[in-house]
């Protein structure tokens, strides 16, 4: 409760459900019981029903989607059309079965109320609760969770006199607060200081309890002369101590139980990427690079300029992977600068082949800003892998561009038959697939992929919006 913010829109998706299904079996129970005509009114069916998927749609689908794009006129116009459609639906039934027009309208115009209320009352919870302005999530879980129960309140207290049955008043006016409050007091007091060992204080706590609970109904009896409420007390005493607590704590082991198994999970792969992170550092970046340079000097000494300028840029690619590679976002010229270097490391392997014909253009005017790193590169790599043969005529066209805030690269090579013996020991790598993963995850909605393959040619289309 302190660590995190609870998941609210879950939570008042759950609450609400529970609330609108009472309401609709009470009015069933109260229809089929107390019927005094012909023709039920089963407005006190479908009205609730429709308010319930007014606000399945507003809450749990609306209002997300705006908050992913932040665009205000699909709210606004699908919330209006869905609104519009139930109070339509339901005005039809409620004029149709006698019953009071005005109240069906005082009850959709209060519902727009509270949840326009409660919607701005999280807000400002939110604003004033969270860290950093306070140290945990506890004040603002315990103060969101009473406003959504005050908002409750306020609903069944505005429907009581046109769709809401009083025994749903009584459920979750009376009932309901009553068994959650028992349910704390059992977990904080009693539970609490057994899990403790503290046996002897958790049994003045259950006894003081049960003390209260009697003394309430004797009050009770006593001031409407009626001594059988008495034995109501009684009642609710064991009903405390067969069901209520027996059961919450079964609750409260089983979620402890699978906390616990969540906290021994995330200790495994805290240990796991420990251990990971020990075997990188046994590779010391620092002896390959000074490897590196050694030879880089004697290729300078015997003149050997392409084998130095190699040297060079492989190690400004081991540099790229052993740092910049692990964060999750880089500039994006460091990305074309490894990118280059690739390619100059593969001209050097490939350069002297008569029989390849390689275009590569590389326009960084508006190369700006951050993306995630390795995403240019793999649809490189399989160019020079599937794209190049020994002994037939082989192409690689490449086109790398910036316009208005995004990358654009087109790249088109050859194609050759690949042998069965050869295509089992074949490896790519990030791979494609790999790439298409990570690009609907890091850019959903923000890439376009199109990738085009015959017999000759293997073509891709790629762009990525970054700013």
């Amino acid at each position: 409760m302190k660590e995190r913010s609870f998941d609210f829109r879950q939570i008042e998706w759950w609450i609400t459900t529970l609330v609108f299904v009472s309401i609709v079996l009470f009015n069933l129970i109260a229809i089929t019981t107390n019927r005094s005509s012909s023709i039920a009114p089963y407005d006190r069916i479908f009205v609730p029903t429709a308010l319930y998927v007014v606000f399945y749609i507003f809450h749990m689908l609306l209002i997300p989607t705006y908050l992913k794009n932040r665009k205000i006129g699909p709210l606004v116009g699908w919330g209006i059309l869905t609104f519009g459609l139930a109070f339509l639906f339901s005005s039809i039934l409620t004029v149709s079965f006698g019953h009071s027009f005005e109240k069906l309208f005082q009850l959709f115009m209060g519902v727009i109320f509270l949840y326009i209320s409660h919607q701005g009352g999280a807000l400002v919870l939110r604003n004033m609760l969270t860290p950093p302005r306070l140290s945990s999530y506890y004040f603002y879980n315990l103060s969101r969770m009473i406003l959504t129960f005050i908002v409750l309140i306020f609903f069944l207290l505005l429907g009581q006199n046109s769709v809401i049955n009083e025994g749903v008043l009584i459920l979750f006016i009376m009932i309901f607060p009553v068994l959650f409050s028992l349910v704390l007091y059992n977990y904080y007091l009693v539970y609490g200081n057994r899990k403790a060992g503290k046996n002897k204080q958790a049994n003045w706590y259950l006894a003081l309890l049960l003390v209260i609970v009697f003394f309430v109904f004797f009050a009770i009896a006593a001031g409407n002369n009626q001594e059988e409420i008495i034995l109501i007390g009684f009642l609710i005493n064991g009903i405390i101590l067969l069901i209520i607590n027996p059961l919450s704590n079964l609750i409260f082991k089983k979620y402890e139980t699978l906390t616990g198994k969540i906290f021994n999970l995330s200790t495994e792969v805290g240990q796991g990427q420990a251990n990971l992170d020990f075997l990188r550092s046994q590779i010391n970046p620092h002896f390959l690079f000074n490897a590196l340079n050694t030879l880089y000097a004697s290729a300078l000494m015997e003149n050997a300029e392409k084998t130095s300028d190699g040297i060079q840029k492989l190690g400004d690619m081991m540099r790229f992977m052993l740092h910049e590679n692990q964060q999750p976002k880089i500039s994006l010229s460091r990305e074309i600068d490894y990118l280059r270097n690739y390619l100059d490391l593969q001209m050097l392997r490939f350069g002297s082949q008569e029989n390849l014909d390689v275009d590569f253009q590389i326009n960084t005017d508006g190369c700006q800003g951050q993306i995630a790193p390795m995403l240019l590169i793999p649809f490189v790599e399989n160019a020079f892998k599937h794209g190049i043969s020994a002994k037939e005529k082989s192409w690689i066209r490449m086109n790398l561009r910036c316009i208005s805030g995004s990358v654009h690269l087109d790249l088109v090579n050859s194609v050759h038959p690949v042998k069965a013996t050869e295509r089992s020991n074949e490896t790519s790598g990030i791979g494609l697939e790999n790439v298409k993963k990570r690009l609907n995850l890091v850019y959903p909605n923000r890439h376009q992929l199109n990738i085009v393959s015959n017999d000759s040619d293997f073509f891709v289309h790629f762009s990525v919006q970054i700013r």
